[in-house]
C-alpha cells in the first residue's frame, strides 16, 4: 500500500515540476554564422527559422522515463497518454494484487506449518476467508502451490511494467524524430529530362527531403 501511494504522489507532482520553465533566448543563424533571428522562448523548446517549434528526441526520451505518457504530451500526442496508462498501470495493479494474495498465502502457510497448529485458533481466525477452508483441512501443499503462483505473477508484473515503460520511451523519441522531417504536400519533386550518350531517353525525378533542427543554433 506505501509504494501505492509513492507511485501516486510522483504522478501528481512530477507534471507539475515539468511545467515549471524558464525563459531562454534562442538565436538562429544562416549557414554563414551571422544572427537572422533571436527568439525569447520556453528552455527546452527550439524553433526553427519561421519560428515552428522542433521537438527534441532527447526531451521527449527523458520525460517519457520520468513518466509514461509525459513524453507523449510533450509531442503533442495527447490520444496516445490513454494507452500508456493503461499498458503500464494494468501489470502495476496486478503487482500489488498479486503481492497482497502472496502475503495472504505466506501467512496461511506459515499457520499451517506451526508446531501448535491445529490449536492455534487465533491464527487460524486471522487468515483469510478465501483459505481458512485450506488451512482448517491441513491442505499445505495446495497453499503452497498458491503462493508459488502469486510469486511467479508478481514477477510477470515487474517484467511487463519495464517492457511497456520502455516501449513507451521508445514511441515518444520516436515520434520527436519523426516530428522534425518535412513530410508534407509542399516537398520538392523536379522532373529532369536527359538524352543520355547512347542515344536513349531517361528521365530523373529529384526528391528533397528537409530536417528542419539543421536549421537551428543555440
Amino acid at each position: 500500500m506505501k509504494q501505492f501511494f509513492v507511485v501516486i504522489a510522483l504522478t501528481l507532482t512530477i507534471p507539475v515540476l515539468s511545467m515549471a520553465q524558464q525563459k531562454d533566448s534562442l538565436i538562429v543563424k544562416d549557414t554563414t554564422g551571422k544572427i537572422v533571428a533571436s527568439h525569447k522562448v520556453k528552455k527546452g523548446l527550439w524553433r526553427d527559422s519561421a519560428g515552428n517549434r522542433v521537438y527534441s528526441p532527447r526531451t521527449a526520451a527523458i520525460y517519457s522515463a520520468i513518466l509514461p505518457g509525459l513524453g507523449q504530451i510533450y509531442n503533442k500526442k495527447y490520444w496516445k497518454v490513454p494507452i500508456v496508462y493503461a499498458a503500464v498501470g494494468i501489470p502495476i495493479y496486478t503487482f500489488f494484487d498479486n503481492k497482497r494474495w502472496y502475503n495472504r498465502t505466506k501467512y496461511a502457510l506459515a499457520v499451517v506449518s506451526s508446531p501448535n497448529f491445529p490449536n492455534n485458533t487465533d491464527s487460524i481466525d486471522a487468515v483469510n476467508s478465501k483459505l481458512q477452508s485450506l488451512v482448517k483441512n491441513g491442505q499445505a501443499s495446495s497453499i503452497l502451490n498458491y503462493r508459488n503462483e502469486f510469486r511467479k505473477n508478481m514477477d510477470y508484473s515487474i517484467l511487463f511494467t519495464l517492457l511497456f515503460w520502455g516501449l513507451n520511451v521508445v514511441d515518444a523519441t520516436v515520434d520527436a524524430h519523426l516530428k522534425g522531417f518535412n513530410v508534407n504536400d509542399n516537398l520538392t519533386m523536379q522532373v529532369k529530362p536527359a538524352i543520355l550518350s547512347t542515344s536513349s531517353v531517361g528521365v530523373s525525378v529529384v526528391f528533397r527531403f528537409t530536417d528542419k533542427s539543421n536549421t537551428l543554433a543555440r
